[in-house]
């Protein structure tokens, strides 16, 4: 038996919406979280269509599927995947086509969701555990009959088939969810080394980060100030209602991190000197946010989510400064601000804004000078995060 999909009744609505206005198709992102028992999926995306493609519409109308452009899929999917706060991933994708085009579509979507799962891959700072789902999704719409194919696909196993899953709509299915959220105050020094000159810049703050991720993933975490065996529910001694469930509508959970030296207790600790070329300096307060579903959350889950998300938001914000420095020729200078992370509610699913806080809060980085554009649909945001570029050793 597959997997199944518990879906947000608004993305069927949004699925349905999409008008293929002469296309062969239309593609996008599904997003949600995985668990043991089933999948979650609150949210679907459409992939924007390149310029020359809206500037050449006849040619699109022939265009095949097996042409469609994986490449600028996937950078959506990287893009997609920087919005998304901890516990959150892009679980697959979705393509619309119209009837005469429904065999043609699989080995596009197979081909596409190990394309987008290896990008997405290559950034993170963190790995998937052996007992985490690594099943990805493909969901097939004709948009004639209205007729959905949901099938899975083994991201660990290239040679996977695909394998069938069950579509069901759920209303108000992030409503219950829990949130986590913390303050982390980082300070990372990373040392060029002279044998790595060759090395870039970018690369070499990755290898600094991963030395860091490795205190993120080893720290202790305090969920409202206690430490909790990551078997336990989430949820335990929590008030129920008076039909037995857990009253999980205004929970939001307080955690704090320790973090201790990299030391391994079974050899001794010994001092290393380094010849170095410069050093990169990472400082700041960086505000973190996570969700999990209310369905029996355990601990490990809830801290699992939490550390990504911490993993996540420094990565990606070192990510955009390399990217904007190579698109700007920006002089040269000692200390640069690293974008601003904010939250924003997510409008498709909370027509009711008197309890927007109830809903999943999505994110996305901006520099301060465009803050008052966004004004009004700023959650949260205030941290504080630079970089110090390389300086030379005197």
């Amino acid at each position: 038996m597959g997997r199944t999909y518990i879906v947000e009744e608004a993305v069927g609505q949004y699925l349905s919406n999409i008008n293929l206005q002469g296309k062969a198709f239309v593609s996008g992102l599904l997003i949600g979280q995985c668990s043991s028992q089933k999948d979650y999926v609150i949210l679907a995306t459409r992939t924007p269509p390149k310029e020359e493609q809206n500037e050449n519409l006849k040619h699109q109308q022939k265009a095949k599927l097996d042409n469609l452009d994986e490449e600028w899929a996937t950078e959506h999917a990287n893009q997609v995947s920087r919005m998304l706060p901890g516990g959150l991933l892009v679980l697959g994708v979705f393509i619309i086509t119209t009837l005469e085009m429904g065999n043609d579509f699989q080995n596009a979507l197979r081909r596409l969701v190990f394309a987008m799962e290896k990008s997405m891959n290559k950034r993170r700072l963190w790995n998937f555990t052996e007992e985490e789902v690594s099943e990805r999704v493909t969901l097939h719409v004709c948009s004639s009959t209205k007729k959905i194919f949901c099938r899975t696909y083994d991201i660990h196993d290239p040679k996977s088939s695909a394998k069938p899953a069950d579509w069901k709509y759920q209303n108000g299915l992030s409503t219950s969810w829990l949130s986590l959220e913390c303050t982390v105050h980082i300070n990372i020094h990373i040392p060029l080394s002279t044998t790595s000159v060759s090395y870039t810049l970018e690369k070499n703050t990755k290898n600094g980060l991963v030395r860091w991720a490795k205190q993120i993933e080893n720290g202790v975490y305090l969920i409202n100030g206690q430490v909790k065996d990551e078997d336990c529910d989430l949820l335990e001694g929590q008030k129920k209602s008076s039909r037995g469930n857990v009253q999980a509508t205004s929970h939001c959970f307080d955690v704090k991190v320790l973090t201790h030296l990299l030391l391994n207790s079974d050899r001794r600790s010994t001092a290393t000197v380094q010849i170095c070329s410069g050093s990169v300096n990472l400082k700041g307060a960086v505000k973190c946010r996570a969700y999990i579903h209310s369905s029996k959350p355990k601990v490990k889950d809830a801290v699992q989510a939490m550390k990504r998300d911490i993993l996540n938001t420094v990565a990606d914000r070192c990510e955009i400064l390399f990217e904007d420095l190579l698109l700007n020729e920006v002089p040269e200078k000692k200390v640069m601000s690293i974008k601003l992370r904010t939250f924003c509610v997510c409008y498709q699913y909370s027509n009711r804004m008197s309890k927007c806080n109830r809903y999943v809060i999505f994110c996305n980085y901006l520099y301060l000078s465009f803050i008052t554009i966004w004004h009004l649909l700023l959650f949260l945001a205030n941290d504080n995060f630079s970089v110090a570029t390389p300086q030379k050793n005197v």
